[in-house]
């Protein structure tokens, strides 16, 4: 049996799947986090999505490397649309632009709502996806970050449960409060990077006039200013 070597951002992802249950992996590329999991017997099925037929080539070769095919079922098709209610007890969706998770979670509500858990890694625009949770009936239930090479990456788990729309200062969206309760131990230097890329997109404002760039220059400001308030807390 071939044992997959999870990245620390996969690895991470897999540790926050509860024991026992069945998952989908959606956009599961090679299937590593399944077949990790299957191998380690944490759970006893699993359901790999892939909207593209390589992706889902590579998931295939790995679960026939590893003798999982009967534990596994792969799906061709987009999101969780490939997914009936009740198939799964928690999603993984990770890897993809927080916008188009939204859109994922959008286009099959029925299974969404019914999953008992989802943990989402988004790789761009995650504070579109918190805002998205929060207007949508979700309850954020934990966050986490996690340092890969030169990044530092954002979990989420979540589940919904039909919560009224709630809106929130807009820098919660930036810094999802999970990670600020629980005082995770890469919080400041997240939130210092933040800071970092606020300040050159302001420096690249500089010497540019007009009240598009004065609107633009204002937001920036009271954004890093409410970034180094969380820092100082």
């Amino acid at each position: 049996m071939k044992y997959v070597k999870l990245t620390d951002r996969l690895l991470k992802i897999a540790s926050l799947v509860d024991n026992g249950k069945r998952i989908a992996d959606i956009g599961t590329d090679h299937g590593y986090i399944p077949v990790y999991l299957l191998n380690q017997n944490k759970i006893q099925y699993a359901i790999l999505g892939d909207v593209n037929k390589g992706p889902l080539e590579n998931a295939r070769k790995e679960v026939t490397r590893n003798k999982l095919q009967d534990k596994v079922d792969l799906r061709l098709g987009s999101g969780i649309e490939v997914l009936k209610e009740n198939e799964v007890d928690e999603i993984i969706i990770a890897g993809m632009g927080g916008m188009l998770i939204n859109n994922l979670l959008k286009a099959n509500e029925k299974v969404a709502h019914t999953t008992e858990k989802l943990i989402l890694q988004p790789m761009q625009a995650p504070e579109e996806l918190r805002m998205f949770l929060y207007q949508n009936g979700y309850k954020i239930l934990d966050e986490h970050l996690v340092r890969e090479e030169h990044r530092l990456y954002e979990i989420i788990v979540c589940k919904y449960e039909g919560l009224e729309p709630q809106e929130i200062d807009p820098i919660y969206y930036e810094i999802g409060l999970k990670l600020i309760q629980n005082n995770d131990p890469l919080l400041n230097d997240f939130i210092e990077n933040k800071i970092r890329i606020n300040q050159n997109v302001l420096k690249k404002l500089e010497g540019k006039e007009g009240q598009g760039i004065e609107d633009k220059r204002a937001a920036l400001n009271k954004k890093i200013d409410a970034l180094n308030d969380l820092l100082n807390k």
